[in-house]
């Protein structure tokens, strides 16, 4: 299921008249085409298996030998909250341990990007790449932290323009509080 772009069309120009816009007028003429255009961008990740884009490309992490962390910090990320229908955007790190197998760094800001790319929760957003990875790659263990800003939040009620929410969501031995410890220990080190 693609977003269809008209039917985003006609909701924007309805909102617009709803409160109390011309659409037609010259600055807002070709707004619900942008704004279908912009949504088609927003949730292109609704119709993409993110466990499909970790299949792909494995490889065996050097004859069956398990390895210790990898970690890949400082992705940037953006989604849309669900509640509101505005952007929240920040940085993933994302880390397995691998059993048998690993895959391209690549894959893994793909992972992020691709369920970034849905109507989201940031607390769901973490759990969903956390289980992504799990499937897709069988590892020992998983941690995702999620450090993002919220537009909500700095546009509406209290206005925190600088606040930030923090979210983890771990699986398997980066659940136990030592790894975890040493996981997010990496994560903060070169910040």
């Amino acid at each position: 299921m693609t977003v269809d772009q008209g039917r985003v069309e006609a909701a924007v120009a309805e909102l617009l008249a709803a409160i109390g816009e011309d659409a037609t007028r010259p600055g807002l003429v070709r707004t619900p085409r942008r704004v279908a255009e912009a949504y088609a961008e927003y949730f292109a990740g609704l119709d993409i298996d993110p466990v499909a884009i970790l299949r792909e490309g494995m490889d065996a992490a050097g004859d069956g030998e398990r390895g210790d962390l990898v970690l890949l910090r400082g992705l940037e990320f953006r989604s849309m909250c669900e509640h509101h229908l505005l952007p929240f955007r920040g940085m993933a790190h994302v880390g397995y341990l691998p059993e048998a197998k690993v895959v391209g760094l690549g894959r893994l800001g793909t992972v992020v990007e691709t369920l970034a790319a849905r109507p989201q929760l940031q607390e769901r957003l973490g759990e969903q790449i956390a289980d992504a990875l799990d499937e897709g790659l069988a590892p020992r263990g998983v941690i995702v932290v999620l450090d993002a800003q919220h537009d909500c939040v700095a546009a509406r009620d209290a206005r925190q323009t600088r606040s930030s929410t923090v979210t983890v969501a771990s699986r398997g031995q980066l659940s136990e509080p030592a790894a975890r410890a040493e996981a997010m220990t990496l994560i903060g080190a070169f910040s």
